[in-house]
């Protein structure tokens, strides 16, 4: 197997562990979103939309997973980590994946109305950041957005 396929399988792999968090959250009643930080192929952190629960605007999916990543690493910053996301992120998690020197991004859906690592904005790879991510977007896409179509049909329908 090549470097390369062997790359997808494992992105692949992490991306069914977010899925699987993403349900998670769904089942709370959040936005079906799901996170995994991975470092030398071992999980390092967690997380799923949980801003209902908690009522905070930075319980978001990513944020959780890399709070969870620099306990375990002991350091804020995430060289060597990868962040598997269902959902492409917003501004405000593209902006943490910088600051904390994540080196690899891997998302599922893209976000056409808030997603700010390639939809509306670039932040990850803008050349006039200090810290430039890698991305890699599209991975087991259509299940993610399967489950944000589900989760957002159920809620209108129940308006």
């Amino acid at each position: 197997m090549s470097d390369e396929a062997a790359q997808r399988e494992a992105d692949e792999a992490f991306m069914r562990q977010a899925l699987a968090l993403a349900d998670e959250a769904a089942a709370l009643g959040e936005v079906p979103v799901g996170a995994v930080a991975v470092r030398d192929g071992q999980v390092v952190g967690r997380g799923y939309n949980r801003r209902e629960i908690d009522r905070d605007p930075f319980s978001h999916a990513e944020l959780l997973a890399m709070r969870e990543a620099a306990k375990a690493v002991g350091a804020w910053r995430l060289s060597g980590v990868t962040v598997y996301v269902t959902l492409e992120p917003c501004a405000m998690c593209a902006g943490a994946l910088v600051q904390s020197r994540l080196s690899r991004l891997v998302f599922g859906a893209v976000d056409p109305k808030a997603g700010a690592v390639g939809s509306l904005y670039d932040l990850a790879t803008d050349p006039r950041h200090n810290h430039r991510v890698e991305v890699t977007g599209g991975v087991l896409a259509e299940a993610s957005r399967e489950r944000l179509k589900a989760f957002f049909q159920g809620l209108r329908a129940r308006k």
